[in-house]
């Protein structure tokens, strides 16, 4: 009974019919045979849409659907109109009326006007509210984010942002690691300094080296000319090395030595330049198990990780995904044109379900195709693409006693351990604790479900 509808009829007996018959298909109404008396109550009362009849003394069903516009434009006005009558039905239409029906009408089909309306009216409070949420959770930048976990990362970026020091920021890809650098860029006094972003796996290490540091003429086959490293680029500004977990290890000792000194070497040159440039750094992996297992420098580690913020999944970030799914709705509509494009709520649900192990970024690009590809106002199942549709849930909740209906152990293990490590971030030490297991175990058994060392965990199939 939680669909209000509001009906308006001076025929007390069609009001006591459509009444009957609403309420019947699990609608709650409320009839008035007075439209002013009508308008009374919506003010008054919370309802989803309103069933007006076109004739009525006094005040018309075209007086009243000009009224609810007015007053309460977000409700969605149905007027019945007698037969044969489309110049009338029109005239609603363009006095505000959300759609019409014509005597006689079929009672099922009234029905699915008035659930259509209801679910119009629900889809655009729900984008209302979304806007409202975004505008208030906008807190560092383009950054977006109402769940208690983001909520803490803006905290602590703002306040770190005023400082000099190093920050390691980690998370899964697609989280949104160098947005986040960047907003404390922006928000630090070197904001009017560069901000250099550094892809740490894009290149080889000794190319790495020649990039960040610098390297003199005559240093190897083809440098004929001095180049200025990175580190030198940045002075005055931010460096941000991404993905600093995949660097080769020859090239980790002699970070470890340009942070602490505060200078680099150039390739090929026996000549120390100091710079002056804060460091942030991202990683996907987790950097504490990299050390445990010699992969990583403890003592780079620790020169790094200053200030660590961790950027939550997408997945246990609750609401956030409609928040981020009416931002980027927003964006792409707007570059083709159609700014009132939604969601439906089956694919609010399913995003509210599924797993986005891509994070922020899958979310945008499923965003960005489904714009392209829709024929409706509002993103349907099938604008989305496949491994979407087709998800389902790692939870196991036994409610059947049929065997063909239940999964092997194996299977329960399985989502188990996937759903530990979405909790955990993607943090295997911390999810080895939790399982009981140890890293090499875990480890094993990731391999086992094809899920790769770097990775945090799928859905279930």
């Amino acid at each position: 009974m939680g669909r209000r509808v509001l009906v308006v009829d001076d025929d007390a007996g069609m009001c006591e019919m459509l009444v009957d018959e609403l309420e019947s298909r699990k609608f709650g109404c409320s009839a008035h045979t007075s439209p002013e008396d009508a308008l009374s109550e919506l003010q008054a009362s919370a309802f989803d849409t309103v069933l007006a009849d076109l004739n009525m003394p006094g005040m018309n069903g075209l007086d009243l659907c000009k009224q609810v516009a007015q007053y309460r434009p977000d409700i969605p006005v149905i007027v019945i109109t007698a037969f044969g009558s489309m110049e009338s039905a029109i005239e609603a239409i363009r006095a505000g009326a959300y759609d019409f029906v014509t005597k006689p009408f079929d009672m099922d089909m009234l029905a699915l006007v008035v659930d259509r309306a209801v679910r119009h009216y629900r889809l655009t409070r729900r984008v209302r509210l979304l806007d409202e949420t975004i505008r208030e959770s906008r807190n560092l930048d383009d950054l977006i984010g109402a769940s208690p976990g983001m909520q803490a990362i803006f905290r602590d970026a703002r306040q770190v942002a005023e400082t000099d020091s190093s920050v390691l920021i980690s998370g899964e890809t697609g989280t949104g690691k160098e947005l986040l650098a960047r907003a404390i860029h922006a928000r630090s006094s070197r904001n009017g300094g560069p901000f250099v972003p550094v892809n740490c796996p894009a290149l080889p290490g000794s190319l790495l080296e020649s990039e960040l540091f610098g390297h003199a003429v005559g240093a190897f086959t083809d440098a004929r000319s001095k180049r200025k490293g990175l580190f030198l680029q940045a002075n005055g500004g931010t460096i941000f090395l991404d993905e600093i977990g995949d660097l080769p290890a020859s090239l980790q000792a002699k970070l470890l030595r340009a942070l602490e000194e505060r200078s680099i070497r150039a390739v090929g040159s026996d000549r120390e330049e100091a710079f002056d440039a804060r460091i942030i750094a991202a990683t996907n992996r987790d950097l504490q198990a990299a050390v445990a297992e010699n992969a990583f420098r403890r003592d780079l580690y620790f020169r790094i990780n200053v200030v660590s913020l961790r950027i939550p999944p997408l997945r246990t970030r609750g609401s956030d995904v409609l928040l981020l799914a009416r931002h980027f709705l927003d964006r792409f509509g707007a570059a083709a044109g159609r700014e009132e494009i939604g969601l439906s709520d089956t694919v609010a649900e399913k995003f509210m379900r599924y797993f986005w192990p891509g994070n922020v970024r899958e979310l945008r690009n499923v965003i960005e195709r489904g714009v392209a590809l829709t024929r409706h106002d509002a993103l349907v199942m099938e604008d989305l693409p496949d491994e979407i549709r087709d998800y389902e849930s790692a939870h196991v909740i036994v409610t059947s006693n049929n065997p063909d209906e239940l999964v092997p152990m194996a299977e329960v293990e399985k989502r188990y351990i996937t759903q530990v490590l979405a909790a955990t971030g993607g943090n295997r030490t911390t999810a080895a604790k939790i399982l009981g297991l140890a890293r090499k175990t875990l480890y094993r058994k990731l391999q086992s479900y094809g899920i790769p060392s770097g990775e945090t965990g799928h859905s279930a199939p």
